[in-house]
C-alpha cells in the first residue's frame, strides 16, 4: 500500500450526482414543526437554510409514506402517501420547491423488497386463497411437510433467519380460520416480503418510480437493493443454522462478508451469535436477478430531465461485486459500506479506499464515501471504542461506553479524510455536531423492532435516531417548537450531551465541529476535490498509521498512528480536524494523533 504510482483516475462526470455530498434526514429526528414531538416536513422546510449554509448539495429523506410506523417507516402502507404525522403532499411539494430554489436536490427513499402488512395488497392476500393472484404478490408457501397423505403444514418452508432476529417465516391463519400459509419476511413480522418474481410488482414499482419522479424529486436511495430477487426454490441456507459462538460486537469480517446483511443473528435464545464468515453468500442477497430490476429502473429515470438518480443501498463484497451495482445500465452509485466498517484504522481504510476506486472506476462509476447512517452506531461513538475498528450492534448501558472525547477527534479527522476523496460523500444528520451515539437509552423508550425480536439482547439502531439538539436552553434542545412557542417532549429521550453540541452552541464558534464542517466543504467545492484522483504519496504508511494522498494540489495526510507526524517540507497546514485556531495552522510543523490536515505548497 506504499507504492507512490498507485494511482485510481475516475472518470470526468458532468452529472450533478457524480461529486455531490447527500445529507441524509431521518424525518422523525430532524426537526419537529408543529410541536408535536415528531420530526416532519415542515420541519424539514424551516432547516433548509441551515442545510444551504452548511454546504451541501442534496438531501436524501428516509420514509414519510404513510405506515404503521412498526419499521421506522420502512413498513410502506402506501407509496403514494405522506404520512400524517409528516404533513401530506402538499407539505412534500411545498418542501421540495424550497429545497430546488436553495440550490438543493432531493432524494427520497425507495422500499421495494418489502412492503407494510396494512398494505392494501397484503390485506387482499389475506382474505385470498392460497395460489390466488393477490397472494402471488408475495413470497407466500405452504409448510414444508404440507405433502399430499402427511404433514399438517407447521413446518416454516424453510430454516431462514430475519435480519431482525428471529424465524424468516411466519403463518396465517386463514379466511375459515384454520392454520393456513406461511410469509417470508427478512425483517420484521410486519414487512412481508414482495415477490419479484411477479410482473404485477414490477409495474407497480414502476408507477411509483414515476408517481415521485413526476412531482421533481432528484432521485431514489433504494433500501436492500441487494434483497428482491430469491434463489429458486428458496433452500435451506445451512451457514445460518449452524452458527459460530461471537461477541455482540460483530468483527468486521463476520459483520460484513459476500451476500449477507451487518449484525445477522439467530433467535433470541442465542442473541449474541455472529455468522460465520467461511459460509457462501446467502440465497437471498445478492442475486444476480436484482440487475434486470436495475436496469429496467434506469430506462425509467432515463425518460426525464435533470439527471435523475439512484443509490443502492447493497450490503455486498468484495467491492467488485458491489460495482456490479453501479454498471452504465443501472444505478448511479451504491453505498461503500467496506470504507465505514473499516473503522479507525489506517490499513483498512487505504485498503478500502483504493479497492473502492478502482472497482467503481472499473465500471465507469463515481465511488461513494459514508461514516454513519440511520442503522450504524454513529462513528463519532465507534472510534472512541477500545478498538476502534469494531462495528457493535447498538450500545446500551451495560456495554463498554466511549471516550467521547477520543473518538470525537477521530471522527473530525475521517471527515477531512472522506470529503477529500473523489466521487459523493454522504453524511447522517446530526454528524456535523458531532453528536454521539445515546448508549443510555431506557429499554421503555426504545422502539427498533430488533430490541424486542430479540428480546433485549441486541440494542439496536434507537441510540443513532435520537432527536437533533438544535437550542441548548430550550425544552428538548429546541428540537420541538412552533411559532407560538408551543413544545411536547421529543418521541426519543435526548442526552444531557447533546446540549453543548446543540447548533446554537456551535454556530460562529472557531473549532467547533459544526464549523469545521462548513469549511471543510467549502474547501471541497472551490479546490473540486470530488471531481479528482487519488495518488498516494511518498509519506504515505499505514503500516505507522500514516495515510497519505495527493488529490489536485492538495495533499491529505491522516495520522491515525500512536506518533505525531512530521508536515513534510515545502508544504503548509491549509485546515485541520484539530481544535486549534486557524491563525496557528500554517506553523504546524507536526501532525498530532488522531488528527487529519489539508496542505499545501508553500
Amino acid at each position: 500500500m506504499s507504492n507512490t504510482d498507485v494511482r485510481v483516475n475516475r472518470p470526468a462526470r458532468q452529472e450533478w450526482w457524480a461529486d455531490a455530498v447527500v445529507y441524509q434526514i431521518y424525518p422523525r429526528s430532524f426537526a419537529d414543526g408543529n410541536g408535536d414531538g415528531m420530526g416532519d416536513l415542515r420541519g424539514v422546510t424551516e432547516r433548509l437554510p441551515y442545510l444551504q449554509q452548511l454546504g451541501v448539495d442534496a438531501i436524501w429523506l428516509s420514509p414519510f409514506y404513510k405506515s404503521p410506523q412498526a419499521d421506522g417507516g420502512y413498513d410502506v402502507a402506501d407509496y403514494r402517501q405522506v404520512d400524517p404525522l409528516f404533513g401530506s403532499l402538499e407539505t412534500f411539494d411545498a418542501m421540495l420547491q424550497e429545497a430546488h430554489q436553495r440550490g438543493l436536490k432531493v432524494i427520497v427513499d425507495l422500499v421495494p423488497n418489502h412492503t407494510s402488512d396494512e398494505h392494501v395488497w397484503f390485506q387482499e392476500a389475506l382474505a385470498s386463497p392460497p395460489g390466488s393472484p393477490e397472494r402471488a404478490r408475495y413470497m407466500f408457501r405452504p409448510g414444508k411437510d404440507d405433502v399430499p397423505g402427511s404433514g399438517d403444514g407447521n413446518l416454516a418452508p424453510n430454516n431462514w433467519k430475519s435480519i431482525f432476529g428471529g424465524p424468516a417465516w411466519s403463518r396465517i391463519t386463514e379466511a375459515d380460520g384454520s392454520p393456513g400459509e406461511w410469509y417470508l419476511h427478512l425483517f420484521d413480522t410486519k414487512q412481508p416480503d414482495l415477490n419479484w418474481e411477479n410482473a404485477e410488482v414490477h409495474e407497480e414499482m414502476r408507477s411509483v418510480l414515476r408517481f415521485w419522479l413526476d412531482r421533481g424529486v432528484d432521485g431514489f436511495r433504494v433500501d436492500v437493493a441487494h434483497g428482491l430477487i430469491k434463489e429458486p426454490g428458496l433452500p435451506d441456507w445451512e451457514s445460518v443454522a449452524a452458527m459460530v459462538e461471537g461477541t455482540p460486537e460483530v468483527s468486521r469480517e463476520a459483520a460484513h462478508r459476500p451476500g449477507d446483511a451487518p449484525g445477522a443473528h439467530t433467535d433470541a435464545e442465542e442473541p449474541h451469535r455472529a455468522v460465520s464468515p467461511v459460509y457462501p453468500p446467502s440465497p437471498f442477497f445478492d442475486q444476480d436477478g436484482v440487475h434486470d430490476v436495475y436496469r429496467d429502473w434506469h430506462s425509467v429515470l432515463a425518460g426525464y430531465d435533470g439527471d435523475r438518480m439512484m443509490v443502492a443501498e447493497a450490503w455486498v463484497e468484495p467491492a467488485e461485486r458491489l460495482a456490479r451495482y453501479t454498471r452504465p445500465d443501472e444505478m448511479q452509485q451504491a453505498f461503500n459500506f467496506d470504507f465505514l466498517l473499516a473503522g479507525w484504522d489506517a490499513e483498512r481504510m487505504a485498503e478500502s479506499i483504493e479497492a473502492s476506486l478502482a472497482a467503481a472506476s472499473s465500471v465507469g462509476a463515481p465511488c461513494t464515501w459514508v461514516l454513519s447512517n440511520h442503522d450504524t452506531v454513529r462513528h463519532t461513538t465507534r472510534f472512541g471504542l477500545k478498538d476502534p475498528t469494531t462495528f457493535p450492534k447498538g450500545l446500551g448501558g451495560d456495554d463498554e461506553q466511549p471516550d467521547p472525547a477520543l473518538g470525537l477527534a477521530r471522527a473530525r479527522a475521517a471527515t477531512l479524510i472522506s470529503l477529500a476523496l473523489p466521487g459523493s460523500a454522504y453524511l447522517y444528520q446530526g454528524e456535523e455536531l458531532g453528536l454521539p451515539e445515546h448508549t443510555t437509552l431506557p429499554a421503555g423508550a426504545r422502539q427498533d423492532p430488533t430490541f424486542f425480536r430479540t428480546r433485549g439482547a441486541e440494542i439496536g439502531r434507537d441510540g443513532c435516531r435520537v432527536p437533533l439538539p438544535w437550542t441548548a436552553e430550550l425544552p428538548g434542545y429546541g428540537f420541538s417548537i412552533t411559532r407560538d412557542g408551543e413544545t411536547s417532549q421529543p418521541w426519543l429521550p435526548q442526552p444531557d450531551s447533546f446540549g453543548p453540541l446543540a447548533a446554537d452552541q456551535q454556530e460562529g464558534v472557531e473549532g467547533s465541529t459544526l464549523e469545521l464542517y462548513r469549511a471543510a466543504l467549502a474547501f471541497r467545492a472551490a479546490r473540486r476535490l470530488g471531481a479528482g484522483s487519488v495518488g498516494w504519496a511518498e509519506i504515505h504508511a499505514p503500516d505507522s498509521g500514516v495515510l497519505a494522498f495527493h488529490n489536485g494540489d492538495i495533499l491529505v495526510l491522516g495520522n491515525l498512528g500512536f506518533a505525531s507526524a512530521p508536515v513534510p517540507e515545502g508544504y503548509s497546514v491549509v485546515l485541520s480536524s484539530g481544535p486549534e485556531p486557524a491563525a496557528e495552522w500554517a506553523g504546524m510543523r507536526e501532525v498530532p494523533v488522531d488528527c487529519a490536515v489539508y496542505l499545501a505548497k508553500d
